[in-house]
C-alpha cells in the first residue's frame, strides 16, 4: 500500500478524535484547510464517520481512529 497525501490527511482527521467520549465529535469548518475538507468527505464516504463534514466516529470509525492513534502513539515515544 502506497503512503499519499491523501491518506495522511485522513490518518491526521483520525487522530482528532477524542476517544475518551463517544459524545464529543469534529467539526470541519468552510474555511479549513481544503485537505481536511477532502479527507472528512472520503472518510464519510467510507463510513468512518457519520457527516461529510465530520461528525461522530461510526463503530467502524472508532476501531480506525483507536489503530491510528496507538500506531502514533508507538512511533512518537521516544525509547
Amino acid at each position: 500500500m502506497l503512503f499519499n497525501d491523501e491518506l495522511a490527511a485522513e490518518i491526521r482527521f483520525l487522530s482528532l478524535f477524542n476517544l475518551a467520549s463517544a459524545q464529543e465529535g469534529v467539526k470541519v469548518h468552510g474555511n479549513a484547510d481544503p485537505e481536511m475538507i477532502e479527507a472528512a468527505r472520503r472518510l464519510y464516504g467510507k463510513a468512518l464517520i457519520s457527516q461529510a463534514d465530520g461528525g461522530y466516529l461510526t463503530d467502524l470509525g472508532i476501531e480506525a481512529a483507536e489503530h491510528v492513534q496507538r500506531a502514533l502513539t508507538i512511533l512518537t515515544t521516544a525509547p
